[in-house]
């Protein structure tokens, strides 16, 4: 049921994207176009969610426009050997690098995503970027956005884990306004958070 809940916001989302879309100039329109086919694909996805031993193995976070910004998308969780690879498309921001992080909780009520809380940190650790020898287990970098305002992240970030105690289902994923410089703490000085998704086991289908 939470599935096809999302699956309903993710489709209302996409609309609203893709009126604002006719609005801009060709090119723009043809990649968001684009977009919106990346993103129905995810619905169209396996949702098989576990591996042979009973373990999530994939999880899924649609997200949703935050602090008056125009953002939209989806990510995947794959659980891998050595950790999670983590595919995101998302939309409607402004050219150039974002923040891109896991988050506490999984709560994006609050209109400026502050409910989300700080970043995930099971380790009282310092931030940095997804290679830093010492970062949050929620740092994951930055997002970087064409001319058209469109994402695409697909990374392996070592160390982050689907099960068990420290397991990122019931965070959220935030993507921030500005770039997060991989160094000041707690987030990088990147800014407000203009998106955010509830990490949910499963797959959107």
């Amino acid at each position: 049921m939470k599935n096809i809940a999302y699956i309903a916001a993710l489709s209302l989302i996409l609309a609203s994207c893709s009126k604002d879309q006719e609005k801009k100039e060709e090119n723009a329109s043809t990649s968001a176009q684009a977009f919106e086919v990346i993103a129905v694909d995810h619905v169209q996805e396996d949702d098989n969610d576990e591996d042979e031993n009973g373990q999530v193995s994939k999880a899924f976070a649609v997200v949703q426009a935050k602090s008056g910004s125009e953002v939209v998308g989806a990510v995947d969780f794959i659980a891998v050997d050595n950790g999670i690879r983590i595919i995101a498309n998302i939309g409607g921001l402004e050219p150039g690098k974002h923040g891109f992080h896991i988050h506490e909780h999984g709560d994006c009520s609050a209109h400026d995503a502050s409910s989300a809380g700080g970043h995930f940190n099971p380790f009282n650790k310092k931030h940095g970027g997804p290679q830093s020898a010492e970062r949050h287990e929620g740092d994951l970098g930055n997002l970087e956005a064409d001319e058209y305002g469109f994402a695409y992240y697909d990374e392996v970030i070592e160390g982050l884990k689907l099960n068990g105690e420290h397991s990122i289902i019931g965070k959220s994923i935030v993507v921030h306004e500005g770039e997060d410089d991989l160094e000041t703490d707690p987030s990088g000085n990147s800014g407000a958070r203009i998106g955010c998704g509830e990490i949910i086991s499963g797959v959107l289908n």
